[in-house]
């Protein structure tokens, strides 16, 4: 088994947090994993993107220039990472906040409305854990329960009151993606 990803949005959006969940997880999974991010200098509406690779193997290299996955958060991230996806890849789009309708016949394209769905559990703030529920219910890679029991090496001392709010949010992201299928 090896799956690679790249998440990718806006400064702010989880981003990175995003990417070091997955990898802390897989880890706790006794999997081989690769976590690299990259973001800009700014904190706040600046890029971010991070690679997670995960494996039952000795990963190679943590450098992935042509992911079969990617989560999309914004639109800027959907012009720059949608064309190096491999093809029939697999992308998972923030409808909520990506307008343009997508055409890319040579991947599947999962739209999640993570923006929404997190405002009706009453916190904007968790659409990537919404869209990162989503994903790792489609791709089977780690077991959704497992990536929910991880948040309490995260989110400890004053941050564990975060943790029920995350939950649910990946929770109606594995949801959403069961529904649609």
């Amino acid at each position: 088994m090896y799956e690679d990803l790249v998440i990718a949005g806006f400064g702010g959006q989880g981003i990175i947090f995003s990417g070091k969940l997955l990898s802390y997880t897989g880890l706790r999974e006794g999997k081989e994993v690769s976590y690299f991010p990259s973001y800009g200098s700014e904190m706040r509406g600046g890029t971010a993107n991070c690679t997670v690779v995960i494996s039952d193997n000795m990963i190679v290299s943590p450098i992935v220039t042509s992911p079969r996955n990617a989560i999309i958060m914004s639109q800027p991230a959907l012009i720059k990472f949608l064309p190096r996806v491999k093809e029939k890849g697999r992308v998972l789009i923030n409808s909520s906040l990506v307008r343009r309708p997508v055409e890319c016949p040579k991947v599947e394209i999962v739209e999640v409305p993570a923006n929404q769905i997190a405002e009706e559990l009453g916190e904007s703030r968790v659409a990537n854990m919404v869209i990162l529920g989503a994903w790792v219910t489609i791709s089977k890679i780690l077991p959704l329960n497992s990536l929910i029991n991880s948040l309490k090496g995260f989110l400890s001392g004053k941050k564990a009151q975060f943790r029920q709010i995350n939950e649910k949010a990946l929770r109606e992201g594995g949801k959403f993606v069961s529904f649609t299928d």
